[in-house]
């Protein structure tokens, strides 16, 4: 059991250690994995130019902002990871990747769709933008989450395979200390005997 609470207190830490930067290193580590490849895209239908996080198309700037990276959506993804237990380190290490390389996939789409809408002047942009941030977003991540459950066959749940683990172990804990008192308080009664 004590591997069990190692290995929670260690999962748990990281992911309040990761958070404490306010998720700076997903920023940045995928500012970069996203802004080039929505260039590229960009640039093979509109010759578009990029400076720092803007990538100019004629007269048109589209700046890719924290939001648009989704840091927290890789965050939401790792904390799915993590907060489920019983996963071997090798397939926890290669569900974390792929669910990232997923989510960035997604995510570069999303924005050269986004892009292309914007400079066609598309009446459906507002409305496509605020179903990607307000909807889409969240079900792609919950849509990732499930496929890689259903793909490794994870049978715990998120937080509640934890917490129910740790509660069995204090409840046998507890029933344990009371079979020990019980017998050394019945060693003591017949000693006094």
């Amino acid at each position: 059991m004590r591997g069990k609470i190692l290995d929670f207190l260690i999962r748990y830490i990281f992911l309040i250690l990761i958070a404490l930067p306010n998720l700076a290193i997903f920023y940045y580590i995928f500012t970069p994995l996203t802004i080039y490849p929505v260039y590229y895209l960009l640039d093979i239908f509109f010759n578009a130019s990029l400076i720092g996080n803007i990538i100019k198309i004629s007269c048109t700037p589209i700046t890719i902002i924290d939001s648009c990276i989704a840091g927290a959506a890789y965050y939401l993804l790792l904390i799915l990871n993590l907060s489920t237990p019983n996963i071997k380190t090798m397939q926890r290490i290669k569900m974390i990747l792929i669910s990232f390389a997923s989510l960035l996939i997604l995510n570069i789409l999303r924005i050269f769709l986004l892009s292309a809408l914007s400079l066609s002047h598309s009446v459906w942009f507002d409305l496509t933008h605020k179903l990607f941030w307000y909807i889409l977003s969240i079900v792609i991540v919950i849509g990732i989450w499930f496929a890689q459950v259903k793909y490794y066959k994870i049978k715990e749940i998120p937080f509640y395979s934890d917490l129910k683990d740790l509660y069995s172990h204090t409840k046998h804990k507890e029933t344990k200390t009371k079979k020990i008192k019980r017998k050394s308080s019945s060693k003591s009664k017949t000693k006094k005997k």
